[in-house]
């Protein structure tokens, strides 16, 4: 089945949204913590944080508003946005979170974040840009191809491999299916598919398309639940579509 993760990306405090990864391009939604309860009610077992001032900076910036989200819900949270050293995953775990992505330094240090999976729950963030890799809050291109370096964690004790399309994040254009798997076909881990997913049909493809290519793992859902253009409960149904 597809895990649903709704999305909270925090930015001085609040719940906003980006466009195609621009930092000065963010739609300012509210509480996060209220949009946390909301989710809850909904049926969510998991949501998915970004720090994003954190993924520009290299280290936490919300942390008041992480915690809030933590004693708020009894969700399970795995959690992004300038994680960079070992101390700052055992801080977050320590705090509760129950999944720590690495995204820049997954990127930059692949040996590294192999070994730290290795005793850390871990999901590593693979953001793309026209196909190659992204790092440091979305603002640094790089050469890697994205799939070279899904193949990197094939075989490693990393729980779920984060997939974003930066191009299409935030414009509700259709996430992108073939990209998706491609990306689990190449890491053979579960894969967490995010960017541009826009309604109910988008998470019916994705689903039928992993079952079809026999990978494992879930959606992100971030604006098209701010914009109402999918209902959480409806999206869950989604997922059992054959």
């Amino acid at each position: 089945m597809l895990e649903i993760f709704p999305a909270i990306d925090l930015q001085n405090g609040q719940a906003v949204r980006l466009y195609k990864g621009d930092m000065q391009n963010a739609t300012i939604y509210g509480d996060p913590c209220a949009f946390a309860r909301e989710f809850e009610q909904a049926g969510a077992k998991w949501i998915h944080i970004v720090d994003l001032d954190g993924a520009l900076s290299g280290k936490s910036e919300n942390l008041a508003a992480i915690e809030s989200i933590r004693k708020s819900t009894q969700l399970r949270i795995q959690l992004g946005g300038g994680i960079r050293d070992e101390e700052s995953i055992k801080r977050y775990l320590d705090l509760g979170i129950d999944r720590v992505i690495l995204g820049s330094l997954a990127a930059h240090s692949p040996e590294l974040a192999r070994s730290l999976a290795e005793r850390y729950p871990i999901a590593v963030g693979i953001d793309a840009r026209e196909g190659k890799v992204a790092t440091n809050g979305w603002v640094e291109s790089s050469s890697v191809d994205a799939l070279d370096l899904a193949r990197f964690y094939a075989g490693s004790k990393v729980q779920t491999l984060i997939c974003t399309d930066i191009g299409r994040d935030g414009a509700l254009s259709g996430v992108n299916v073939g990209f998706s798997v491609a990306m689990g076909q190449a890491s053979g881990l579960p894969i967490i598919a995010s960017g541009g997913l826009k309604d109910a049909q988008d998470i019916a493809q994705l689903a039928r398309a992993f079952r079809e290519h026999s990978v494992q793992g879930g959606v992100i859902i971030g604006k098209a639940l701010y914009e109402k253009k999918i209902d959480l409960q409806e999206a869950f149904v989604q997922t059992q579509i054959k």
